[in-house]
């Protein structure tokens, strides 16, 4: 049996999302039951330098949205960037999900070649679609996505390991 790159990529990505979704409803509840103001958390960060929680979701968020798109051959949708709550964090990823769901598996099969060209901050980085997809896309996502659950788990929001994975 072989694995396609769409299923590679977009059930794995809304699941992974969807498990954020689950860890920020989470981190809502903790703030609310704790009295602790939400924007807290949204701002905290696991070290000086790295970005807050709301940046770890929008980039997850991004990541997903703009790897499916880049390998599709189509243009990334494009959000603001300017969520400040756990409701605005939790519909853009919602959002996210949405134009996910749109792609269909004939979309993104077969771009495995594709030649994929970022341009960065400093530099451009140029990939062929599988490299893509397996060294660049998936790590982004679950890395942020991690990061963002480290931060909650930091704070003291009771989370595991199923959290982040979900239910099979």
């Amino acid at each position: 049996m072989t694995i396609s790159m769409y299923q590679a990529l977009i059930p794995v990505s809304i699941r992974t999302l969807n498990n954020l979704i689950n860890i920020l409803e989470k981190g809502a509840a903790y703030a609310e039951t704790k009295k602790i103001d939400p924007s807290v958390l949204i701002n905290s960060r696991l070290s000086p330098d790295m970005f807050p929680l709301s940046k770890q979701v929008q980039i997850a968020s991004d990541i997903a949205n703009r790897g499916a798109a880049r390998l599709a051959g189509i243009e990334p949708p494009k959000f603001e960037d300017n969520e400040t709550t756990f409701p605005q964090l939790i519909d853009r990823i919602q959002k996210t999900i949405s134009h996910l769901n749109t792609f269909k598996p004939e979309q993104i099969d077969g771009s495995e070649e594709r030649e994929i060209t970022l341009q960065m901050r400093d530099n451009t980085l140029s990939f062929q679609g599988m490299p893509f997809l397996l060294y660049f896309v998936l790590p982004n996502l679950y890395f942020h996505v991690t990061t963002a659950y480290d931060i909650l788990r930091h704070c003291g929001v009771e989370l595991g390991k199923g959290n982040f994975l979900g239910q099979p």
